[in-house]
């Protein structure tokens, strides 16, 4: 029998610190609508994941203490992974940092594959902006 998982808000990290704002939108987008609450972290292939796993580590605790579970995964396609993932676990909002303005980015590609799941990013600065190209635009003037 495949039950549908309950709806949920899915944070999309890189390994560096400062994304524990991410995870902390996510809590609060989750809490607001009692969604369930996961994070997700693509990364290329490696064999070496000394140089990101102090940062790894502080975000899976962050999400931990948050009551989230943290996937990292890896792949040479993070946006295609992303969509999955989402998919999975019946995400119905998506956040992010602040995209960078290239045509084939990871937002704008991810927004391409899930054009219904609405998507927040968040600033450095913490404030959160709904996903259009011009919002990113305006967050790198």
């Amino acid at each position: 029998m495949n039950a549908v998982k309950k709806p949920s808000v899915l944070v999309c990290v890189t390994g560096q610190y400062d994304c524990d704002r991410l995870i902390e939108a996510g809590f609060e987008q989750a809490a607001a609508e009692d969604l369930a609450l996961h994070v997700f972290c693509v990364h290329t292939p490696t064999n070496d994941l000394t140089s990101f796993s102090d940062e790894l580590e502080y975000l899976y605790r962050t999400a931990k203490d948050l009551g989230a579970d943290m996937t990292v995964s890896f792949s040479h396609n993070a946006p295609g992974s992303a969509a999955d993932f989402t998919h999975k676990v019946n995400a119905k909002y998506l956040i992010t940092g602040i995209p960078d303005v290239r045509p084939n980015g990871f937002v704008l590609t991810l927004h391409k594959l899930l054009p219904r799941i609405e998507i927040t990013m968040v600033t450095k600065e913490g404030d959160k902006l709904p996903y259009s190209l011009e919002a990113t635009k305006r967050a790198y003037a």
